[in-house]
């Protein structure tokens, strides 16, 4: 018949599978634990990709922004090159044509002549303009009949004389005078002097009334004629004029 058991040797079994237990258990938690920290740590290191993709900019975007500013950095030096580069001047407009002025000036803006008195002195001023040079340009005088003139004559006329200042000479030469109440055509004039376009000059004239002259009052009409074309080279210009 078997002896019993010892309650000393049962008590042992039982803690010695306890401890067992235990230990496989603790190993277990280890483990375990191990995989949470793990499991833990990797959301963690996950974190900072997402962080860093946030902040970058889509590879397309970058692309198309280094694009856009490659084009900018381009585009201004040639805006620079264009904008300093010297322009060529513009085109000035041809000038305006413009053609002969003729003038007469007096002292007191007309003649007050006395029959056997003083000459009295006048200029005439021709302009030039720009539209034509003239190779025979004259002027030329024409009064009307006073009362007691005998009539049509040539040269200064019955009652008055009219001279020249010659520059070369420093001297007063004779000049015609016309005394008619028609007009003398172009055609019938000859001689003048040259100006060229734009140029100016001034003749100087006097006129005198003899002691024997008419009395009264008419202009004495100034003509400027273009002897090489039988033409008018500009407006005639009337001077007053009146002989006591």
């Amino acid at each position: 018949m078997p002896a019993p058991a010892r309650p000393g040797r049962v008590l042992s079994a039982v803690a010695v599978a306890a401890v067992l237990l235990a230990g496989s258990t603790g190993c277990e938690d280890e483990d375990g634990t191990a995989a949470k920290a793990s499991a833990t740590v990797s959301p963690s290191a996950s974190t900072a990709p997402s962080a860093s993709a946030s902040v970058s900019p889509p590879p397309s975007a970058s692309a198309s922004a280094s694009a856009s500013a490659s084009a900018s950095a381009s585009a201004t030096p040639a805006a620079a090159v264009s904008s300093s580069a010297p322009q060529p001047p513009a085109a000035a407009p041809p000038p305006a044509p413009t053609r002969l002025q003729a003038s007469v000036d007096t002292r007191g803006g007309g003649l007050a002549l006395v029959r056997g008195g003083a000459a009295q002195e006048f200029t005439v001023t021709l302009r030039n303009g720009n539209s034509a040079a003239y190779g025979h340009l004259r002027v030329a005088f024409q009064m009307e009949f006073l009362v007691g003139e005998p009539g049509d004559a040539p040269g200064s006329g019955p009652g008055f004389a009219l001279e020249h200042f010659d520059a070369p000479s420093g001297t007063w030469k004779a000049a015609a005078l016309r005394i008619a109440n028609d007009h003398e055509p172009e055609s019938m004039y000859t001689g003048g002097a040259p100006l060229a376009r734009e140029a100016v000059r001034v003749e100087r004239y006097r006129l005198r009334a003899t002691a024997g002259g008419p009395t009264g009052s008419t202009p004495l009409m100034v003509y400027f004629i273009d002897t090489d074309a039988d033409g008018s080279a500009a407006t005639s210009v009337y001077l007053p004029h009146a002989t006591r």
